[in-house]
C-alpha cells in the first residue's frame, strides 16, 4: 500500500450512509488488501463539515457532500491513516488539518498540521477528546444527534469479521483483529502505553448518557449495546 496519494485517487467505496441528521458514514476499500476503511462526516450547526479519516470519493458522492456542507476540518486520526490527507488538503486548501498530538510528527510528513484535537472548537454537537493510555496517539470524536450519542474511534477498536485465505489468517491469528469488537494485537504492541488509564477511559465512555453507536475506522459500526461492548473491551485489558 502506498504511503500516501499525491493526487485524488478514488478507490471503490459504498454510497453515503446517512446515520442521523448530522452524521454520515462512507465505507471504502484499500489497495491490495481486504481491510475496509471508513470515513465519518459530522456536520456542525453552521454547516461546517468535520471529516474523520478522509478518503477520496467519486464525483457524485463529493457533489452530494458539498451540497450538505463545507469541508472545514480534516481529522487525520493517527500517524498511519494518511493515505488521502495530502490529496484532500490539495483539493480543499482552506480546510484545517487536526490530528492527535502524539501523531503530529508522522502526519506532518505528509500534510501540514494546523493543530491537535485539543484545538478543535467544540460545540454542543461535536467534540474531540484524547484517549488516555495511548500517549495521545489517537482520540475519539463525540457526536450528539437527535437519536443519541455516537463515538467515533480509529484503530483502537476493530469490528471486523473473520476473513478467508492467507490475509484472513493473518488478521485472525497474527494481528488478532477479527471476530467482533476488540483491541487488536497491533494496538496492544504499538499504541497501548497505560492499560489502567485506557481501561478507566473506556469505562467512562461506556457510561455516556444516550450512547447510541460506535463507529470504527475499519469495517462494521457497533450499534448493539455499545456500552456493554466498551465494558467488555475494558475487561479484556
Amino acid at each position: 500500500m502506498p504511503g500516501y496519494y499525491k493526487t485524488w485517487t478514488v478507490l471503490p467505496h459504498l454510497p453515503i450512509e446517512e446515520l442521523t441528521e448530522n452524521l454520515w458514514r462512507i465505507q471504502g476499500s484499500l489497495p491490495n488488501m481486504p481491510l475496509k476503511r471508513v470515513t465519518t462526516v459530522a456536520r456542525r450547526e453552521n454547516g461546517e463539515l468535520v471529516i474523520h479519516n478522509a478518503m477520496a470519493m467519486d464525483e457524485p458522492t463529493m457533489t452530494r457532500l458539498l451540497a450538505w456542507g463545507t469541508p472545514s476540518y480534516l481529522l487525520v486520526p493517527n500517524g498511519y491513516h494518511r493515505l488521502d490527507a495530502f490529496a484532500f488538503k490539495a483539493r480543499f486548501p482552506e480546510i484545517k488539518v487536526l490530528c492527535p498530538r502524539g501523531s503530529t510528527k508522522k502526519v506532518a510528513q505528509v500534510v501540514a498540521v494546523d493543530g491537535a484535537y485539543q484545538d478543535f472548537p467544540a460545540d454542543d454537537a461535536i467534540q474531540l477528546d484524547p484517549i488516555p493510555g495511548l500517549a495521545d496517539a489517537e482520540g475519539v470524536m463525540v457526536v450528539k444527534s437527535s437519536d443519541g450519542v455516537t463515538l467515533v474511534f480509529n484503530d483502537l477498536l476493530f469490528n471486523m469479521p473473520h476473513g478467508k485465505g492467507v490475509m484472513g489468517l493473518v488478521f485472525r491469528h497474527l494481528t488478532q483483529s477479527t471476530g467482533g469488537p476488540r483491541i487488536s494485537r497491533l494496538v496492544r504492541w504499538f499504541l497501548l502505553k497505560d492499560r489502567p488509564a485506557l481501561r478507566d477511559q473506556l469505562l467512562q465512555l461506556a457510561a455516556t448518557p444516550d450512547l447510541r453507536r460506535i463507529i470504527v475506522s475499519h469495517h462494521r459500526t457497533i450499534s448493539d449495546d455499545p456500552a456493554a461492548v466498551l465494558r467488555g473491551v475494558a475487561a479484556s485489558l
